[in-house]
């Protein structure tokens, strides 16, 4: 083991003088000589040349210092290492925290920011129905809150119906409303209590195809209460008679799923199939009496969204249409031409449903808001927002026959019963926390109304509130209707109609 003359640490680069014999670090050697060109420990005349370098083999570690060759050494050093290590975790955890607390102060920031951009948009609604209320009473039409709409793209845009049909409208609404208001349910329409003993009667299995399988829409009959139209996932419209057990018409032409389906029977006219797709279209098929076929009669590409909704309104001439591109329209059935677009609103359209006396037009949303429209001026007539709830889809709706009431999800496992004259909700009913609402109906006597989703249907008795029967044996079922005289209801469960009535 060498030893530096200068520093006496072993060198790591070690060289030996050719004149005295020392060693020394070589870089601490060339300094010295550079500084006083002498050996330092003889004081002889010292050149760089005179360095002879010596090669060690093997190499050897350095020694440890000094302060690591005793226990009691290497113990204070293993302590300042751990009190280095929880020192330097303190600060990570200080660091930790004040950054916990940065986003806490983040979080309730966007919250508040959130709570004030609702109350702003609830005042901005409530101002701009009461402006529509206010321009209504005054005959002045409403562009229903919606930025400038393009004339061009729009149709028939928000600038008012025609007066003729302007007239039918109000004539009908006073034909209907004033019969309505004192009606009863008919005297042999099906009661509460009978609709509690319901079973299943029958089932049409295997509509449509199975490759792109499910029926998304059912509508029946009025005047030939065996035959029902629906649409289905594999972009078909079908006809189908249940006393005959056929398929009396199938009808192609859309290219996505068939969303809605509804039909338009008039005396003296020929029935019409109405379907209403994600495709962006709505077709209309005319039965032919010469061939007994239904011919094409026209196609609806009025919307630039998937259509959400179609309906006949209460005249039987005129055709309600909502879509996801934030419009309603309305078209007349006698020559299938536009009336009325509305103007662009903020949300799109999700479900709608049409009031039994023509004059109102409600409209679900994904932001859980009903808006309801006054159909003979484009604007809104009342806004209906649940309070303290989780925004939600309003997939489904749907008005009383008396007029008084609409029933609607308050959230996706609950409905409430609206009632238009306050407005506010007259009750609320849970249906459990896993229940999914696909559908929302009430009966023509407006004692009943359904609700259908992922569990089955259920029937609840109006007033009451009272659950009156489950059906949930067929699982999920998508959509609901009544049977003539409330003696059936009808259900739709995949590619199945399930219908329940009377015990036999």
């Amino acid at each position: 083991m060498f030893f530096c003359g200068i520093s006496g640490e072993p060198p790591q680069d070690p060289v030996v003088s050719s004149k005295s014999g020392h060693v020394y670090e070589r870089r601490l050697i060339q300094k010295y000589i550079t500084e006083n060109g002498t050996d330092p420990l003889t004081g002889e005349k010292l050149e760089e040349n005179d360095l002879i370098t010596i090669k060690a083999n093997p190499n050897t570690a350095p020694p440890r210092p000094p302060s690591h060759s005793s226990i009691p050494a290497l113990l204070q050093t293993l302590q300042n290492e751990w009190d280095a290590l929880v020192l330097e975790t303190f600060t990570m955890k200080q660091q930790y925290n004040s950054i916990r607390q940065e986003l806490s102060y983040a979080l309730y920031a966007q919250d508040a920011a959130t709570r004030v951009v609702a109350r702003v948009i609830k005042e901005r609604d409530a101002a701009r129905e009461a402006l529509a209320n206010v321009q209504a009473s005054m005959g002045v039409a409403s562009n229903a809150g919606g930025p400038d709409v393009d004339m061009a793209d729009a149709g028939e845009d928000a600038g008012g119906l025609p007066a003729p049909v302007m007239q039918q409208i109000d004539e009908t609404y006073q034909a209907l409303s004033s019969v309505r208001k004192k009606r009863k349910p008919p005297a042999d329409y099906t009661t509460p209590a009978q609709v509690k003993t319901f079973t299943a009667k029958h089932t049409i299995p295997s509509l449509h195809s199975s490759s792109a399988s499910g029926i998304n829409s059912l509508a029946l009959s009025k005047l030939n209460p065996d035959q029902f139209l629906t649409g289905g996932n594999d972009k078909i419209v079908q006809l189908y008679d249940r006393g005959t057990d056929k398929v009396l018409a199938t009808l192609k032409g859309h290219t996505k799923k068939v969303n809605h389906v509804t039909l338009r029977e008039r005396e003296g006219e020929p029935t019409l199939l109405i379907s209403g797709s994600a495709d962006k279209a709505s077709k209309i098929w005319a039965h032919d009496s010469a061939s007994g076929e239904y011919i094409p009669k026209t196609t609806i590409r009025t919307h630039k969204g998937e259509i959400s909704g179609v309906a006949v309104h209460p005249t039987s001439t005129l055709l309600a249409i909502s879509s996801t591109d934030k419009t309603w329209s309305l078209h007349d059935l006698t020559n299938f031409e536009p009336i009325f677009r509305s103007s662009e609103g903020d949300d799109s359209f999700t479900s709608m449903s049409v009031h039994p006396d023509g004059t109102l037009i409600g409209l679900g949303t994904p932001t859980s808001t009903i808006q309801i429209f006054d159909v003979r001026t484009g604007a809104v007539a009342a806004s209906l927002t649940p309070e303290n709830t989780t925004p939600f889809t309003v997939n489904t709706l749907s008005f009383s026959e008396n007029g008084y009431h609409l029933v609607a999800p308050n959230s996706t496992s609950s409905v409430a019963v609206w009632d238009l004259r306050k407005p506010k909700i007259a009750h609320t009913i849970s249906l459990g926390d896993s229940f999914k609402i696909n559908k929302v109906l009430y009966d023509y006597s407006a004692q009943l109304f359904g609700v259908t989703g992922n569990e089955g249907a259920r029937i609840y008795a109006y007033k009451s509130w009272e659950e009156l029967v489950r059906f949930e044996e067929a699982g999920e079922v998508v959509d609901l209707v009544y049977g003539e005289q409330g003696r059936e209801i009808w259900g739709v469960s995949g590619r199945d109609v399930r219908i329940w009535g009377l015990p036999a």
